[in-house]
């Protein structure tokens, strides 16, 4: 597998490495905008433990293809992100197989931190059908990054998925293959009283089962909702949102937990 560092305009590499089991490139040199990492030589329908930033927690996902691209982001894109992701003149990027007992463990199946908008054949993913003016404070990869800060709103790391006040906003986490699950945690944002919240939603799920939900809690620590195992789900969609009767119109998600194992 290979890892190389390059700007589209060009592309004449920054920086490369190349490995069979793990491949790990560090390099001296600044990101320039269009630069991006792109990850070569792998297997269709693996996981791997992708770390992009030293400042970012490596990532244990499903890739479908046998190249990925990630965007260094920049401006306003990079609001969402720590503001040291990405500087300097000293950066450390790795790839590696994940391990039997990594993809086979109980865990946090949603968790993301390679997620981005635009990138296609990773998973989990996040999507909505709304984020908020579009910007990426509120773009729904926020709501899987890991991060749950909640008692504040915009700039990292207080980022989440905001629902621009659309009454049908909805976000769903695609996990790009069958899974079991039998625990959500949702951190719903808590800057009061800037922010509303939910009282109530709707999980619906990939075999076409429901579960209504009470989230009538202005608290700042996850909802956690436990129930019987569902299994071979392949995404989890949280709708039907019902805002509390508070003056304000900004409830937000910060972050999205599912928990469970890989279907056998």
């Amino acid at each position: 597998m290979k890892i190389s560092v390059y700007n589209t305009w060009d592309h004449v590499p920054k920086a490369e490495a190349t490995g069979e089991d793990i491949s790990i490139l560090a390099w001296d040199g600044e990101y320039r905008r269009g630069d991006v990492i792109e990850f070569s030589g792998l297997q269709k329908d693996r996981f791997y433990v992708v770390k992009v930033d030293p400042t970012i927690e490596a990532a244990l996902v499903l890739i479908k293809e046998e190249t990925i691209i990630y965007t260094i982001p920049f401006d306003e894109k990079k609001t969402s992100y720590n503001p040291l992701s990405f500087f300097g003149n000293r950066h450390y990027i790795s790839i590696r197989y994940a391990r039997d007992y990594e993809i086979n463990s109980y865990r946090n199946l949603s968790v993301n931190t390679f997620d981005q908008h635009e990138v296609s054949g990773v998973y989990p993913h996040a999507s909505a059908n709304v984020e908020t003016r579009g910007e990426a404070v509120f773009a729904a990869r926020n709501a899987i990054d890991g991060n749950i800060a909640t008692k504040s709103h915009g700039e990292w790391p207080y980022e989440s998925w905001g629902i621009n006040r659309q009454d049908d906003a909805e976000i769903t986490i695609d996990f790009g293959r069958a899974v079991d699950i039998d625990e959500i945690h949702l951190y719903t944002r808590a800057d009061f009283p800037h922010d509303n919240w939910w009282v109530q939603g709707t999980l619906t799920f990939s075999d076409g089962s429901k579960k209504v939900i009470d989230m009538d809690k202005k608290i700042d620590e996850p909802l956690i909702y436990k129930f019987d195992t569902i299994k071979n789900i392949t995404w989890v969609k949280l709708g039907e949102l019902i805002k509390a009767d508070d003056p304000s119109p900004f409830p937000a998600l910060t972050q999205f937990e599912v928990y469970g194992t890989e279907s056998k």
